[in-house]
């Protein structure tokens, strides 16, 4: 709140739970996904297509 970018204390909290929540769903996503080509096996797409797919979750 030294920065005067939150109006409050509860905003603060709120922000904070909501970057937790984002990247708690991030998390879950990269864990269903390992867990998915663990029971397939390799994958077919390529170190680049996989990197893409991974930074568009992150960025969105």
């Amino acid at each position: 709140m030294d920065s005067n970018e939150y109006s409050s204390k509860s905003e603060l909290v709120n922000d904070l739970i909501r970057q937790a929540r984002k990247q708690q769903a991030q998390i879950d996503w990269i864990r269903a996904k390992i867990e998915k080509a663990e029971k397939r096996g390799f994958t077919k797409n390529t170190k680049e297509e996989i990197q893409a797919e991974a930074k568009s979750l992150l960025n969105g």
